[in-house]
């Protein structure tokens, strides 16, 4: 196995941040099902957020990589 590819891999940002985002917002979304008793509006309310927060975090990366 060649250990070069792994070490590119490491150093590389990923390509979307809206995956990352969609990830946090369910987490959140997890929390605020428990606390609202309902998981289904609380991870359909996360994945809002983690979308919202991604799409954020992507135009940022893009504006701060034009800016270069």
């Amino acid at each position: 196995m060649n250990s070069e590819s792994n070490d590119k891999k490491k150093d590389t940002a990923p390509s979307s941040m809206i995956g990352f985002g969609i990830a946090i917002g369910l987490a959140v979304g997890a929390g605020l099902g428990i606390v609202f008793d309902n998981m289904a509006i609380g991870t359909g309310i996360g994945l809002c957020i983690g979308v919202a927060i991604g799409a954020a975090l992507e135009q940022r990366r893009k504006q701060s990589n034009d800016n270069e």
